[in-house]
């Protein structure tokens, strides 16, 4: 992680210096932070769906999973920025080992530890960005009809983030050991299949 992002995570971060640090030359935050902030955007939207649906009458017998789900997506949504602060801290730990000759001492003693460290937030960023959309998928006709729209959102983002986490998972693939890479490709793609799958629900069920 680079200095500046030590001392000031993403979460912390001013919109256009978020969006100036990643537009800059340098490694991190990259892709992988980006996908943790659209699913904290993501989770952040439905959150205000939920919002304006707790306390209508209308929509009195669905409270007590409206009440819940409120509470989830605020995890949810400091989740994704933590993930977001990992994958960024992680990739400029490998990146660093990157940029030293393959027959260096400290990259090799490292590259293991660097290569498992920087897969971890991405898997775990997809994991919980699938886990946004199963929230969102509950949501659906129990919400203040007026928020569909946004309801809707919330899901594409929540796929997209599900996506680019993917692409993070699947740059890092080719460094684990052999034995590795079939398993985590075929639950990579096992779980964006399903984030597809439950976006489109919702997307329908929104229409």
């Amino acid at each position: 992680m680079s200095e500046s992002a030590q001392t000031n995570p993403i979460g912390a971060m001013a919109l256009n210096t978020l969006l100036a640090s990643l537009a800059s030359k340098s490694p991190a935050p990259g892709g992988g932070a980006a996908a943790g902030v659209v699913g904290a955007t993501g989770s952040a939207l439905a959150g205000m769906v939920v919002a304006y649906s707790v306390g209508r009458k209308s929509l009195a017998e669905h409270q007590t999973i409206l009440e819940d789900t409120r509470a989830r997506l605020e995890r949810a949504r400091s989740m994704f920025l933590a993930l977001a602060d990992e994958d960024a801290e992680a990739y400029g730990r490998l990146n660093t080992l990157m940029r030293l000759p393959e027959d260096h001492p400290d990259r090799i003693a490292g590259w293991a530890a660097a290569v498992t460290g920087a897969i971890a937030p991405p898997r775990a960023t997809l994991a919980a960005a699938n886990d946004l959309l199963r929230l969102c998928e509950d949501l659906v006709g129990r919400i203040n009809p007026h928020l569909k729209s946004d309801l809707a959102v919330g899901a594409v983002l929540a796929e997209a983030a599900a996506r680019s986490a993917a692409w993070n998972v699947k740059i890092n693939v080719p460094s684990l050991p052999d034995a590795q890479r079939a398993s985590v490709l075929s639950e990579t793609d096992a779980i964006v299949g399903d984030a597809r799958e439950r976006a489109a629900r919702i997307e329908s069920g929104c229409a």
